[in-house]
């Protein structure tokens, strides 16, 4: 049982430095302007804030997740835009990696946790919540991972990842996020 566990972990960890180093570039993400903040406006006149460091605190494979007997999967969260749990492109490109992850690693199970930011009840941010977890299942099994290896919680505006009160903060903490089971 533990030399398993610890074939594991070592899968876990050069895995998660893989994927840490393919993707060390800064990434942004279109959201509704709020308040300028740190966000960038473009000659489009969408609003992007830039989310590469947000990751940063997921990276050691070790760490101890919200579930408490549970770890950080894969360090890239997904990010939503204001009130929407529809998957924008960056999104699916991670989920596309991730899911190549999971099908390569088929004993291991997921927790997918459904964020929002502090805007709305708190009734309305945990069904919120509950249907980014739930697009990002559905996605994830239309992949070809195993929809019994995928488990679904809301904690809409509970956990936040930035406590800010600005546009830059609520747009990271618009996300769904993984744990190993």
């Amino acid at each position: 049982m533990q030399k398993n566990l610890g074939k594991k972990l070592a899968v876990l960890l050069v895995s998660s430095m893989l994927v840490f180093t393919v993707s060390c570039q800064k990434k942004t993400v279109a959201v509704e302007t709020g308040s300028n903040s740190t966000a960038q406006t473009d000659e489009s006149g969408t609003t992007n804030v830039d989310t590469s460091q947000i990751g940063e605190k997921a990276l050691d494979p070790t760490e101890t997740g919200n579930a408490g007997d549970s770890y950080i999967v894969l360090q890239k969260d997904i990010f939503f835009e204001f009130d929407k749990a529809t998957l924008t492109p960056e999104a699916i490109e991670i989920l596309t990696q991730n899911s190549d992850w999971l099908k390569n690693n088929a004993d291991v199970a997921i927790t997918i946790e459904g964020h929002c930011d502090e805007r709305g009840t708190n009734g309305y941010n945990l069904a919120l919540g509950d249907r980014r977890a739930e697009s990002v299942k559905t996605f994830l099994t239309d992949l070809g991972v195993d929809r019994s290896r995928l488990t679904t919680l809301s904690y809409g505006e509970e956990r936040p990842f930035d406590r800010g009160n600005d546009e830059t903060a609520w747009a990271r903490n618009r996300r769904a996020h993984f744990l190993i089971k």
